[in-house]
């Protein structure tokens, strides 16, 4: 008995039940189309002291968990601002984010003093008005709409939103903490100002000269990156502010370093899988539902604080729309996408409880506030942003048509690289560069990449380098068959993706083709697959591909789009070199909402047509716009009667490491036919071709 209450009180025992919480609840409650952080709120409830009091918020492991989850939060948030859209409209996005800022900085200090709470609290829950979270960005990058000003100004405004909201937060909780004088209060605001310089200018040449001259080198990198935010938090609490406010710093400073590659995506899934979750869970054992129901003050504290919110974060985006002439649709997108409150709010809603600055009232009502808003802002972006590419965008016009076409002009000779590792799938992906690589008189270049060993003579690489040399000859003898140039290339390299990646560059390749392999081991998630890495690096467009049947029987293709954008010019002209081979029927897909009206649909069905005459004149094409709010079900059906599915492949944004659906993973998944994923290229290369 003695042995089993020893083991109970490890420290290890909270950690485990934590572990199984992260694991088991948020996938059932998105099973009951609830998010899954809600699950975890609700998880931290039932197990907290005003339940089973099974976890407490003092215990050691909890608190500390919690205490870097609410670090990595802010750091991910900061992490996750897209320094290059910000750029391209400082000046409005300053404008905007003054506005939403201010506004309802205000609203929240009347709140405040309205329920009782003295100058200081009331000013520290108008900065829980000021923030906002990304939560809808997703959608709006899904719908192709990122490029439009309105949406651009509001991503930029969350760097405003987010620094001033964190700093009135370090002025309040330093003012609580002693004795307040003009003296004290200017050399806060000095120090703040020198520490914010360091960290912003500091860490970001530091990270740039890390980064170059580390290479490859993930695992130092992914280091690097963490010691920042740490550090960065412990210099923020030195001189005397919140840790938050140096996270969120020290996601800005590295941003431009670790770009958009496989060590932000590393740095992202650790917070999400494992420290942001038990931020969330710790937050859940601090609500009192019991005391909060009881308690009528409260309720009309939570009703002010929402509806205060929500009202304020309109009449921002308003005030906003007038100045800079944005119309209706605009203007409501500005207001759904800065509404949802969840990584700045919460974590200061954290800070300024702990202190003593909050009670429980203001803790629980934020909880409803992130509830509310991070529901209503996505489902109203979801339905008002469709409307900006009426006035925003259109088929690709005769300009970007002739745009599209010189940059596939930039390369000489057409070349398709085809990775060969798999004897079972090669014959296929062989079959499909090929037809890609004779309707553009090109060539194929069958790629092995032996990995390689400490020792050149050594018995596994030669082993290695035999086995990749038959894939190889196998390769070139198919491609005579099929009456295609090819060149057989073999290259030792230390890692597969990056192999691939660096001969496609020296090859000058026009595109990448590969097959797929599923991502379903902890392994895969954390470190990557060789898909994941090519995709983060090439510099030419990657078709990743699962063929059931030989290419050259496909008859019916599905492409399934939703915006008109570039990316899906160069997603239809790639299926019109496989429909040109085959004398095959190409059905193009949009699935809009139910309560889409009829003539959005006639529109949209018109931009497909256009779609169809400009870039697939001589195919038989279908054009169907079906009205589903399931889009993956959707697709699905319509897949039933298709021999390949087109898709572009998107890489997943996370909104404050909080995952997202992914649409097409979710697709692919459920798919019982042949799919070609079509990857674009990162943006800070430039593009060889597109298709």
């Amino acid at each position: 008995m003695e042995s089993i209450l020893h083991v109970v009180q490890q420290p290890i025992v909270p950690f485990a039940i934590l572990l199984a919480v992260i694991l088991t609840v948020p996938p059932l409650f998105e099973k009951l189309r609830l998010p899954g952080l809600v699950g975890l709120l609700a998880a931290g409830v039932i197990l907290g002291p005003n339940a089973l009091n099974i976890l407490q918020t003092k215990q050691p492991t909890m608190e500390l968990l919690s205490d870097i989850g609410l670090v990595y939060l802010m750091f991910v948030a900061g992490l996750e601002v897209d320094m290059e859209q910000f750029r391209k409209t400082k000046y409005r996005s300053a404008g905007f984010g003054s506005f939403t800022f201010i506004v309802p900085l205000i609203f929240g200090t009347i709140v405040g003093r309205f329920f009782g709470f003295d100058w200081n609290a009331s000013i520290l829950i108008g900065s829980l008005f000021a923030s906002h979270t990304l939560l809808a960005y997703p959608i709006v990058s899904r719908l192709g709409v990122v490029g439009n000003e309105a949406v651009t100004v509001t991503i930029g405004a969350t760097i405003f939103t987010d620094i001033g909201a964190l700093l009135v937060l370090a002025v309040c909780i330093a003012i609580h903490k002693g004795e307040f004088s003009l003296t004290s209060l200017f050399t806060l605001l000095g120090m703040l100002i020198v520490y914010s310089a360091i960290v912003l200018f500091g860490f970001d040449w530091a990270g740039r000269q890390f980064f170059r001259r580390t290479g490859d080198d993930q695992g130092n990198q992914f280091l690097f990156v963490l010691l920042a935010v740490f550090l960065a938090a412990l210099g923020a609490e030195l001189i005397g502010v919140e840790k938050i406010v140096g996270a969120f710093l020290a996601g800005l400073a590295v941003n431009d370093a670790i770009g958009e590659g496989p060590v932000k995506e590393k740095v992202i899934f650790v917070g999400s899988v494992l420290f942001i979750p038990a931020f969330f869970v710790d937050m859940g054992l601090l609500i009192d539902i019991p005391g909060f129901l009881k308690s009528l003050s409260s309720i009309w504290l939570t009703l002010a604080i929402v509806s205060g919110l929500i009202i304020s974060k309109f009449l921002a985006a308003l005030f906003a729309s007038l100045i800079y002439r944005y119309n209706k649709q605009e203007m409501l997108t500005m207001w759904s996408l800065s509404m949802p409150q969840v990584a700045a709010t919460l974590a200061a809603t954290l800070v300024g409880y702990r202190a003593g600055m909050l009670n429980e009232g203001v803790l629980n009502s934020v909880l409803v506030l992130m509830l509310v808003t991070a529901t209503l802002g996505p489902l109203i972006t979801s339905k008002v942003a469709p409307g900006l590419r009426l006035a925003e965008t259109n088929v690709v016009s005769v300009e970007q048509k002739t745009e599209i076409e010189e940059e596939e002009k930039v390369s000489s000779r057409f070349s398709v690289v085809v990775p060969v590792r798999n004897p079972q799938t090669e014959r296929f992906l062989i079959e499909m560069a090929a037809i890609l690589a004779k309707h553009e008189g090109g060539r194929i270049l069958p790629l092995a990449i032996p990995q390689a060993h400490a020792h050149m003579d050594a018995s596994e690489l030669d082993k290695a380098l035999d086995r990749n040399e038959m894939l190889l000859e196998r390769a070139m003898e198919m491609s005579r068959e099929l009456g295609v140039e090819a060149e057989a290339i073999l290259r030792i390299d230390d890692a597969v993706a990056q192999g691939i990646s660096r001969a496609s560059r020296e090859k000058n390749a026009n595109l990448i083709v590969m097959g797929w392999s599923s991502r379903t081991s902890f392994r895969a998630r954390l470190f990557g697959n060789v898909i994941d890495g090519v995709l983060w690096a090439s510099h030419c467009p990657v078709a990743i591909t699962r063929l059931l049947d030989s290419p050259s029987k496909i008859q019916r293709i599905l492409v399934p789009m939703e915006n008109f954008t570039n990316q899906a010019v160069r997603l239809i002209r790639f299926t019109k070199i496989l429909a040109d081979a085959n004398q095959a029927q190409v059905t193009l897909l949009n699935v809009c909402d139910r309560r889409t009206s009829p003539t959005k649909i006639a529109w949209t069905t018109s931009q497909m047509n256009l779609l169809a005459e400009k870039w697939m004149p001589d195919i038989n094409t279908d054009i169907k716009v079906v009205a589903n709010d399931d889009i993956v079900k959707a697709v699905l059906i319509a897949s039933q009667l298709s021999d390949l599915v087109v898709l572009r492949s998107e890489r997943q944004r996370t909104a404050a490491g909080l995952a997202m659906s992914n649409i097409t993973t979710e697709i692919v998944q459920q798919l019982h036919c042949s799919f070609v994923l079509l990857g674009e290229p990162q943006k800070n290369y430039p593009e060889v071709v597109s298709y």
